[in-house]
């Protein structure tokens, strides 16, 4: 079968607090929930009715077992996830301030999705070769062989002639040696047709802070359609020479967890309904990639209304009149 969207990367289980409070020791109860970037835009991406599969490794574990059956539950192909004894699955307790802002307390020693190999990648080749999009993660690859797996697949997917993409979701504290990352980022971001960076990130990835700046450097390293998201200012966004700002909707703020995934369901599961491979988006307008930015800004803005990564994600009836025209049929 032919997916839509095929993320590779890590799953984790994220606990969530009851209620909002400012330190992870002040938290009284906790609930797991899906967690993992990459797993998220899967899981949003099945949501607004695409087709989406997971490339990865989890826990021989309960925790495991939490994740596959989830992700299984809400219509992601986890035929690609792979489940090992080397390490556990990771875990993530957040922990939110009043006002919505996270912090993260993880507990990844030794953990299950580093050890992503070429022989998960490779196992997945046919998934891969045949996905309209592409979508990579960093933060499970602080093993030289995950990341030669990755680098690996990136080029096999580019040289088919998908849309790959990738959203680093930077987390520096993973890092032993955060030049070890940016060396990865320097290989990683030639080989995509999409780039997305928070406008946090933009100085790490390409020395430069302003976010037009970021965005001119990433399109002059070969990124076709470079994103930066903006938070409750929305996003821009740079093609062919020209940059766009777009909007996001206004929202009552319960938890920035996942705000930026969901930004990353919307845009690509758009890309995916109308492009099929990197040389149809290449044809693209500037007009039509600012909807599906905006848009994806509509999806982030669903995240944000509610505890975690993952509740909030909707699923297509809720947004389809947020959709645009083009997208509706």
């Amino acid at each position: 079968m032919a997916h839509d969207v095929v993320c590779v990367g890590e799953a984790l289980v994220d606990f969530l607090p009851d209620k909002p409070g400012r330190l992870v020791r002040e938290v009284k109860r906790w609930l797991p929930c899906l967690g993992g970037a990459p797993a998220n835009v899967a899981v949003g991406v099945a949501r607004l009715g695409g087709s989406s599969a997971l490339v990865g490794v989890t826990g021989h574990d309960e925790f495991g077992y939490f994740l596959k059956d989830g992700l299984a539950a809400e219509g992601v192909d986890v035929s690609c996830l792979r489940q090992t004894d080397e390490g556990k699955t990771g875990l993530g307790f957040v922990s939110l301030t009043r006002t919505g802002e996270r912090s993260f307390s993880f507990y990844r020693t030794r953990a299950a999705e580093t050890f992503l190999s070429r022989a998960d990648t490779g196992g997945a080749a046919e998934v891969l070769a045949q996905a309209k999009v592409v979508h990579f993660g960093t933060n499970s690859l602080v093993q030289p062989t995950a990341r030669e797996a990755v680098l690996e697949a990136l080029r096999k997917a580019r040289d088919a002639g998908r849309i790959t993409t990738c959203d680093p979701n930077l987390r520096l504290h993973l890092w032993p040696d955060p030049s070890v990352l940016r060396a990865l980022l320097d290989a990683l971001v030639p080989g995509c047709a999409v780039l997305k960076l928070s406008d946090e990130e933009c100085g790490f990835v390409t020395d430069c802070s302003d976010v037009e700046g970021a965005l001119a450097a990433l399109e002059a390293r070969g990124v076709l359609l470079p994103v930066v998201t903006l938070g409750a200012k929305g996003a821009a966004l740079r093609f062919k020479g020209r940059t766009a700002f777009v909007p996001a909707p206004q929202a009552r703020v319960v938890d920035t967890t996942g705000a930026g995934d969901g930004f990353s369901t919307g845009l690509l599961w758009g890309l995916s309904r109308l492009y099929a491979s990197r040389e149809a988006l290449e044809g693209a307008d500037l007009a039509t990639l600012e909807a599906l930015a905006r848009f994806g800004c509509v999806v982030g803005s669903f995240v944000v209304r509610r505890l975690g990564a993952v509740a909030g994600l909707p699923r297509r009836r809720e947004v389809v009149k947020e959709l645009p025209a083009f997208l509706r049929s």
